[in-house]
């Protein structure tokens, strides 16, 4: 494939760009830097210049915190944005493949939600990724737009300061008492681990809305206990209930995105369980000197 792709140096994209690459495809790297999707003219200037067959865009505005006190910032990224993207591949030729996320459900279902069920975000975050896969539709038929859940990878999220993962670790290794919440569900990513499962998506060429986040399920604390026993770290976890954090923004209880249609196209992906002791393993070569291995 012939790929541009948006948000390269991003904790999704560097994983996609090796993944593209060590598929043989010829991609041309963007950063957010380079590029503000906001801009309709650059947008349409670049797609153009560069001629894909198709475009992979993780640009969005996800502080979710910053959005609620932004919020026309975070309908224009993230729904305006979108919008442009598609307009410009629209013109150009080019399927586009766009990230959303499992922030357009208010996670009251008792299943894990499919791509059939009607969005119902309960902030401004999700409300603007709803704004962006509508318009995405309305633009441009040749789109994938992937809904994804709990990311982290070896980059880290330079919009975060860096991922889940690294933030526990950190806390358990100053010593810290971590106390995490047992009442919100989710699937965590390994970014490395979507970024294959997006490519083999796009080449299938069937167009349309997909759930693609790890296999399984569990809670934050859940999850959290299991970062330090794959690490081999000794830590203090406290299970707490999401009303003990004080925070403007209102998350779902239920993340869990069901894989039924990408599964479906004989595709797949594995578990949360299998993916985070493969990231531990990364992160060490990145950085020899850390001290976290993989028991």
């Amino acid at each position: 494939m012939k790929v541009l792709l948006i948000g390269a140096n991003g904790q999704l994209g560097s994983d996609l760009l090796k993944v593209l690459r060590a598929a043989g495809d010829t991609v041309t790297p963007v950063t957010h830097a380079q590029l503000d999707v906001c801009s309709e003219q650059r947008v349409a200037d670049l797609i153009a210049e560069a001629k894909p067959g198709v475009v992979i865009s993780t640009a969005a505005y996800h502080r979710v915190e910053e959005c609620e006190t932004t919020p026309a910032l975070a309908f224009q990224v993230n729904g305006i944005g979108a919008m442009n993207l598609a307009k410009a591949c629209r013109r150009s030729g080019a399927v586009l493949a766009n990230f959303s996320t499992d922030y357009v459900f208010d996670g009251k279902k008792n299943a894990a939600y499919e791509e059939t069920d009607l969005p119902s975000p309960l902030n401004v975050y999700g409300a603007s990724k709803v704004l962006g896969e509508q318009l995405i539709a309305a633009y441009t038929d040749r789109h994938f737009v992937i809904r994804t859940c709990g990311l982290y990878g070896v980059a880290g999220s330079r919009g975060r300061g860096g991922n889940f993962v690294e933030t526990m670790l950190k806390k358990a290794m100053a010593g810290e008492a971590i106390r995490v919440v047992d009442d919100q569900v989710l699937t965590p990513t390994y970014t490395a681990d979507l970024a294959e499962a997006t490519r083999k998506l796009i080449v299938t060429e069937r167009y349309g809305l997909y759930h693609v986040s790890s296999e399984g399920q569990c809670s934050w604390y859940e999850f959290t206990r299991h970062i330090f026993e794959r690490a081999g770290l000794e830590a203090k976890v406290l299970p707490v209930n999401s009303s003990e954090f004080a925070s403007p923004v209102k998350r779902p209880a239920n993340s869990v995105l069901s894989k039924a249609k990408f599964r479906g196209l004989g595709l797949s992906i594995p578990s949360w369980k299998d993916a985070l002791p493969r990231y531990l393993q990364e992160r060490s070569k990145k950085s020899p000197t850390s001290p976290v291995g993989v028991s």
